[in-house]
């Protein structure tokens, strides 16, 4: 490696340990990256772990790095080390020789996917590994292999902040964030890297008010933890099941990096391969960008007809999961601007909203961006303050 390259320890599955290598990597890093990959395979080896070296940010690769790579893996035959993302002329690299111990994946999914599978060919005492068992793996390795990049950068951000002996100490710190606020690692992460830094010790946002949350009318027959990410969403989307009669329900939220994307965060009677494919949406055909692009709800009577979901994977994923007819309400707060968007299915194909039951499921994606903006000023700095105030103790 040189002195622009970098590694990242990506912590990104139950059964795989991640190294994410960026930058041009040359002769001179060779003996560096060959002791770090004694160390990750050691400890990966304990583990029962197998070990994915990402290589999509390396830009360039020299052959006593190839050959490196070789020396410390030549021996894995059975189970060799993923490779990923290679881009063309990193591939030629590894191509040019023999390299039993490293297997290519076009890309970091795929590499997960893989592991995913292998691990449900093997021996299975208590039952032999259904198709349906390994593609939720699959999807579930693939949904985390999608925040890894963001986690990684959040590691960076904090190992440099505050001079943490590596990512493994950066990642204990966000999760000890993540855990004492009850705010997912990926929010937690997105926040960490979108936010500006902090300018001195002591509070990352002084002065800031803590504002009461907004009261939420969801129908539910006990409390709702305002503070509770998971609990609040939950409860909206049974919410609006309930009050426009639908078969099924999603919330999407804006993300926090990209203001067009939308990534999915609670739903009601959809599989897992649609929640796979709307995990992460950042554009039309889907209907809930298209309500997002729109500012306004956006109906699809039947989704099978429209012209743009037709034939589209969208569309596939959303017949398969048994939909016809998907109404999209974004969530859009006083001020105008919107925090994500609420859809409801149903299995027969036509507009079936009445206008109360439109009514009352504007009024829930009102109050879901009204909660979502304070929960994003109040719990979510809150947690933003805890890494500075811990990470700062750390460094100190």
């Amino acid at each position: 490696m040189t002195a622009g390259a970098s590694l990242t320890v990506l912590p990104v599955a139950d059964r795989a340990v991640v190294l994410r290598l960026s930058g041009t990597l040359d002769r001179y890093g060779a003996g560096m990256l060959g002791r770090e990959l004694d160390l990750r395979l050691a400890r990966a080896d304990r583990r029962g772990l197998r070990l994915v070296l990402d290589v999509s940010g390396v830009s360039r690769m020299s052959t006593e790095v190839r050959d490196a790579l070789d020396a410390r893996t030549r021996h894995l035959g059975a189970g060799p080390v993923l490779v990923s993302g290679a881009c063309p002329e990193v591939r030629a690299v590894l191509t040019a020789a023999a390299l039993p111990g490293v297997r290519l994946c076009p890309t970091l999914e795929e590499a997960l996917a893989a592991v995913c599978r292998e691990a449900a060919d093997g021996p299975r005492p208590e039952a032999a590994a259904r198709p349906e068992d390994v593609r939720s793996e699959v999807f579930g390795l693939r949904a985390k292999a999608r925040t890894s990049g963001l986690i990684g950068i959040a590691q960076g951000i904090l190992l440099a902040r505050y001079g943490l002996p590596g990512p493994e100490e950066a990642f204990d710190l966000l999760r000890e964030g993540s855990q004492h606020h009850n705010v997912p690692l990926r929010v937690l992460a997105a926040a960490a890297v979108s936010a500006p830094a902090p300018h001195a010790p002591g509070e990352w946002f002084p002065g800031r008010r803590h504002l009461p949350p907004p009261v939420l009318g969801l129908a539910l027959p006990g409390p709702v933890d305002v503070r509770d990410r998971r609990q609040v969403l939950r409860a909206a989307v049974y919410a609006a099941v309930t009050v426009t009669d639908a078969d099924a329900a999603e919330i999407h939220l804006t993300d926090h990096t990209r203001e067009e994307a939308l990534v999915l965060e609670a739903h009601h009677a959809l599989d897992a391969a649609y929640r796979d494919c709307l995990a992460l949406v950042c554009g039309p055909p889907a209907v809930c960008s298209r309500a997002l692009a729109a500012g306004k709800p956006v109906t699809v009577a039947d989704v099978a007809a429209d012209p743009e979901l037709a034939g589209h994977p969208v569309g596939r994923a959303t017949l398969a999961a048994g939909s016809r007819a998907v109404h999209s309400t974004p969530m859009t707060t006083a001020e105008g601007h919107c925090k994500g968007v609420v859809s409801v299915h149903r299995a027969d194909p036509g507009a079936w909203l009445d206008r109360g039951q439109e009514a009352a499921l504007d009024e829930l994606a009102a109050d879901l961006a009204a909660w979502r903006s304070w929960y994003c000023r109040t719990v979510v700095l809150d947690a933003l303050e805890y890494l500075h105030a811990r990470g700062g103790r750390q460094s100190g």
